[in-house]
């Protein structure tokens, strides 16, 4: 294993925004599926032999990838990726557990554009893991503009950085129906309350919702056209197919799959989450107005 190495696995935006504010101090691999025109492109096999990974591939794809790509070695790994398994429900700190050492994982959160991290913008991020070690070795990796804090609340970030996600749709929805800042602040606000209520079932803490995780994260993802989620909530609102949306995205908007995990949870654990709800209902076809008309009677 090459010790000290870093490299990161996943080229889409993210990934590469990673390794640009990686590669500021140290130098740093990436690797993808597809050869990429990047500085210190390397092979998968090259970089699964660094000492630490940064993961950065689509929360949906990452049980496939662990179970066709991955033997652990004792690398320790930051993952870059928020959502819940569509198909199972699953949390990705349990996919990741079934692979690698709880202490030598790591979850990224907090709010952070891509297109702002790779110019050097300044940004706050939490590394969340059992661990503080991994913070602490991870925490010198990134550069001054970057600024980093430590939680051990893993499950309070998996949450906060999938359900805003779904959130950002629904806000979205709310500026292309045209129904005002009042509306879309309350329907933000709400959002939080439900994304609390949703990882207090799972053993979250508050502060995490209160935090960059929770309320950060939030507050950018449901207000920028810079979202994908947010964009698909635009174009959902004009009555756009999910199918032409998702295609002129050109990208994964991890909400969309998340709405339909945290709907099967909402139903198995018998949370009341009304919002994700109606996301999840109209991403299956039903009229966004009338969403609209069944959250205000609910």
């Amino acid at each position: 294993m090459k010790m000290g190495a870093i490299a990161v696995i996943g080229a889409g935006k993210w990934g590469q925004a990673l390794h640009f504010a990686l590669s500021f101090n140290q130098e740093c691999y990436i690797t993808s599926r597809t050869k990429k025109n990047i500085k210190n492109f390397v092979d998968l096999d090259f970089a699964l032999d660094c000492e630490y990974l940064v993961i950065a591939i689509p929360a949906q794809e990452i049980r496939a990838w662990l179970k066709q790509n991955f033997k652990f070695k004792g690398q320790k790994i930051l993952v870059a990726s928020k959502g819940i398994e569509a198909d199972t429900g699953a949390f990705l700190n349990d996919i990741y557990s079934s692979f690698i050492p709880d202490e030598n994982i790591g979850f990224i959160s907090g709010p952070s554009f891509a297109a702002e991290v790779i110019k050097a913008l300044p940004c706050a991020l939490v590394i969340n893991s059992v661990s503080k070690n991994i913070y602490e070795e991870y925490s010198k990796f990134f550069p001054n503009f970057i600024k980093t804090y430590y939680s051990s609340d893993v499950i309070g970030a998996e949450v906060a950085g999938a359900y805003k996600n779904v959130l950002a749709i629904a806000s979205g929805i709310c500026e292309g129906l045209e129904l005002g800042k009042n509306a879309q602040a309350s329907l933000i606000a709400r959002g939080l309350v439900e994304m609390y209520r949703f990882g207090k079932h799972f053993g979250a803490k508050e502060s995490s919702f209160l935090g960059l995780s929770g309320a950060g994260d939030l507050f950018l993802t449901a207000n920028s056209t810079m979202s994908r989620n947010y964009r698909v909530g635009l174009g959902l609102a004009k009555n756009r197919t999910l199918k032409d949306i998702l295609d002129d995205l050109g990208e994964v908007a991890e909400g969309v799959k998340t709405a339909f995990a945290i709907d099967k949870l909402s139903i198995q654990y018998d949370i009341y989450l009304p919002i994700a709800k109606e996301v999840k209902l109209i991403l299956e076809g039903k009229n966004p107005k009338d969403s609209l008309k069944d959250l205000l009677n609910k």
